[in-house]
């Protein structure tokens, strides 16, 4: 028996025992969990305990942003060692899957994810995880900045498949934590500008301390007209990231993409929406969709190591596991000031 945090049902929290497998397999690790944040779909799951078909049918603990140290490997593991500290990439799939065998493991349809019912989450003192979705932390790199290694990848992996060239100007729709990952992942891989819209004044003003990324208030200023104003009147960005799931970005994606400019769709809308395809095929936009990441987790880490992303400034609070119940009725609050709130164990 274990004690984690434990969503019993839609709106009921739990900080209890229970029995979780921690059978150390040949090729695993154990990890003594250090922090976890704290996931919009942790949130979504508490407030309304379903996204789409993943339904919470019977308690599960929560949470998959995670680091902490290694206690114990398994006899085939040779990459880590006792005492590593790591950060965990979330998703396990199946290896011999048509989807893995093609490198596109983030979307094998039996894929593991923490915290995504039936599988449990990491939001306990110690978890045992497969080394080869293990990874070491540098010495600069502190547990806090670990446990967001996983919503970075997201970012990461949407430049990648971006392909940005050295000195595009960029356009994010949504200023929210993966809005704002996405926007420094996007100057790390060699935009030069990024624009932000959003109408939250706060996370706006969060983003705009970050060199060249310029937040454009929803509630005062249409995005098509400032970015005429920087690109041309007629032009626009070279990449768009809709990172907000908002109907309405759509169209101002669709508005603020240059003539043969890329599109990637970052953001999953709850529900089916409208969108031009005329307006996109008029421009003859790329467009790219992304589900979580793949093969980024390295690349994630690398460039917090190397200062090119400063995540500290987007830690807005952290709690003990004792308070986690406080920690998840705060994000569920959606307080505009807080980007990333985490848990300590």
């Amino acid at each position: 028996m274990a004690q984690a945090l434990v969503l019993e049902e839609r709106g009921k929290l739990s900080l209890r025992e229970i029995a979780l497998d921690d059978t150390l397999g040949p090729d695993d690790v154990r990890i003594a969990i250090h922090t976890v944040g704290i996931c919009g779909s942790d949130v979504h799951y508490y407030t309304h305990g379903a996204i789409g078909p993943f339904v919470v049918r019977e308690p599960m603990v929560l949470g998959h942003e995670a680091s902490g140290v290694i206690t114990a490997i398994g006899e085939h593991v040779t990459t880590l060692k006792i005492g590593d500290r790591v950060c965990m990439e979330p998703g396990i799939p199946d290896p011999l899957s048509r989807a893995a065998r093609l490198g596109h493991y983030n979307i094998d349809p039996a894929v593991r994810f923490w915290a995504t019912p039936p599988v449990h989450g990491c939001l306990t003192p110690s978890v045992v995880h497969p080394a080869a979705y293990t990874f070491r932390l540098p010495e600069n790199v502190s547990f806090a900045e670990g446990a967001m290694v996983e919503p970075l990848a997201v970012g990461v992996h949407a430049c990648v498949k971006a392909k940005i060239q050295p000195g595009d100007i960029c356009l994010v729709t949504g200023a929210g934590p993966i809005g704002i990952m996405t926007a420094l992942s996007a100057l790390a891989s060699g935009a030069s500008q990024v624009f932000i819209s959003d109408f939250s004044a706060p996370k706006l003003a969060i983003a705009g301390r970050y060199a060249n990324i310029v937040p454009i208030n929803l509630a005062e200023t249409k995005p098509a007209e400032r970015i005429a104003a920087q690109c041309g009147e007629g032009w626009g960005v070279d990449v768009t990231f809709e990172a907000s799931g908002f109907e309405s970005a759509y169209r101002d994606a669709l508005d603020c993409t240059r003539p043969g400019g890329r599109l990637v769709l970052v953001g999953m809308p709850p529900g089916k929406i409208a969108f031009d395809i005329v307006a996109a095929q008029a421009k003859e936009l790329s467009i790219e969709t992304i589900f979580r990441y793949a093969h980024v987790y390295d690349r994630a880490i690398a460039l917090i190591a190397s200062g090119s992303i400063d995540l500290k400034p987007l830690i807005s609070g952290s709690f003990p596991l004792s308070e986690g119940i406080a920690a998840f009725e705060r994000a569920a609050e959606g307080r505009p000031e807080d980007v990333k709130l985490q848990i300590t164990l």
